[in-house]
């Protein structure tokens, strides 16, 4: 079975350590899997929610598509788009909204910490806060729907947006899908060791923070970062504790077992942070020096990052275009000349498929049914003494028979020939009752064909 997995990365700044361990890394890790149908884009209408400065965004979609590359993802056995290039993101993200709840919204962390944050300043709740940043979890699940993601890396912080995006889509389908599913409903994965790094001073590692530690600059500032880790004031010779400090777990992340069980004994033997920060710098420009020389051959060809991100983009427009059609038809945005047509084939082939179902009550009467295609019970029979008699009146109503449908309150009886031979159910109001009539006088016409 193929399984579908897709990320993306928000286009404000410059890729740093804790972007890739956290998110770029298991992602091309999963797309060479077996069975394994991955999508990854650059999130720039995301940017727009935190960013108004139109060179940062610019310069920050060149690096971040050259990170991807210079990591490892190959284009040609994944599909990598910019979010911008598919202009059916933003259409499914209207169709999402409209059937989004605000209070589930109300509940996503990065709205909540806005107005947690204004109100603890005295301010307005809403004070600075877009609709942008508010809507924010229904254009990422337009990102994830659109292509029915199954498998979605994010970081710990992102796994409420990826369950209100399962939300979201339930929502769609219970409304529109008459029996259909449209979307996949999708499950966050974390790698649970590397999931969240902490930066320099140990909070997370983030831009917001400036606490980052560069991933393809120059190996001088990713040194010069390493040395500005905060450690505690033990000396060189007293035991250190590794599960307290965030150098080690940076370690961990990047490290084989054997590694760090290695450097996790030689801390608590007192090797000093100097020493230790320096091991850490050797690990990770080992690991890193080769891609840092692709990224920076690939930023040097930005027309070249272009071809290939409009190639991804035509790639994923061939999934995207069609099953947009899909919804747009679901909602009922659908063409007047292809309204009528399919209107008439749908209620054609409706009634075709309605069906008698015969039985024999529990008293040892003879009864029978009509169920419409989708099973709705359009007529229960009254009871008759013997089998054969029922089949004749099914019969003859499936031949064309003239059946008379006369209203009763909020219900209907079907008569023939002068005699009352079946009723339909009771409804709420006239409305539901007439379109219940409709519908049997449909399925009975063809029975005559």
């Amino acid at each position: 079975m193929t399984t579908r997995i897709l990320t993306g990365i928000t286009t404000t700044g410059t890729p740093h350590l804790g972007n890739y361990a956290g998110a770029i890394r298991p992602a091309i890790l999963a797309s060479q899997q077996p069975g394994a149908d991955s999508f990854y884009f650059l999130a720039d209408y995301h940017a727009l929610i935190k960013c108004d400065d139109p060179q940062r965004i610019q310069r920050s979609r060149l690096e971040i598509a050259a990170t991807w590359l210079a990591g490892g993802l190959d284009p040609d056995k994944v599909t990598f788009y910019r979010q911008s290039d598919i202009p059916e993101i933003p259409e499914l993200t209207w169709l999402l909204t409209c059937v989004a709840a605000k209070g589930l919204l109300n509940r996503a962390h990065a709205y909540k910490a806005s107005v947690d944050k204004n109100v603890e300043a005295g301010e307005d709740p809403d004070a600075g806060v877009t609709m942008g940043l508010f809507s924010y979890p229904v254009l990422m699940a337009a990102d994830i729907l659109m292509f029915n993601a199954h498998k979605v890396p994010v970081g710990r912080d992102q796994i409420q947006h990826v369950e209100m995006a399962r939300d979201i889509g339930q929502r769609f389908n219970h409304l529109f899908g008459q029996g259909k599913d449209f979307f996949a409903l999708p499950e966050a994965v974390i790698e649970e060791s590397v999931a969240t790094l902490p930066g320099l001073d140990g909070r997370k590692m983030s831009k917001s923070y400036d606490n980052t530690i560069p991933l393809f600059t120059s190996a001088k500032d990713m040194k010069d970062a390493i040395s500005r880790i905060v450690t505690d004031s033990k000396a060189p010779g007293e035991a250190k504790d590794p599960d307290n400090s965030h150098l080690f777990t940076l370690f961990q992340a990047f490290s084989t077992q054997a590694q760090c069980a290695e450097f996790r004994a030689e801390l608590v033997q007192g090797l000093g942070w100097g020493e230790a920060k320096q091991r850490l710098f050797q690990l990770l420009d080992g690991q890193l020096a080769e891609k840092r020389e692709h990224y920076h051959q690939l930023i040097s060809r930005p027309s070249d990052l272009e071809d290939i991100l409009l190639a991804g983009a035509t790639k994923a427009r061939k999934i995207a275009t069609p099953f947009l059609e899909q919804l747009r038809e679901a909602v009922g945005l659908r063409s007047f000349r292809t309204a009528v047509q399919a209107t008439s084939e749908v209620k054609k082939k409706a009634a075709k498929s309605a069906r008698f179902v015969s039985f024999r009550d529990e008293d040892g009467s003879f009864r029978f049914r009509l169920l419409a295609a989708d099973g709705e019970q359009l007529l229960l029979s009254r009871s008759f003494a013997d089998g054969k008699s029922a089949g004749a009146v099914s019969k003859q109503l499936q031949q064309g028979g003239e059946a008379d449908v006369r209203v009763e309150g909020l219900g209907f009886a079907l008569w023939l020939d002068g005699e009352q031979v079946a009723e339909g159910p009771q409804f709420d109001n006239a409305e539901a009752r007439e379109a219940a009539i409709q519908s049997l006088r449909e399925a009975l016409a063809p029975q005559a064909d």
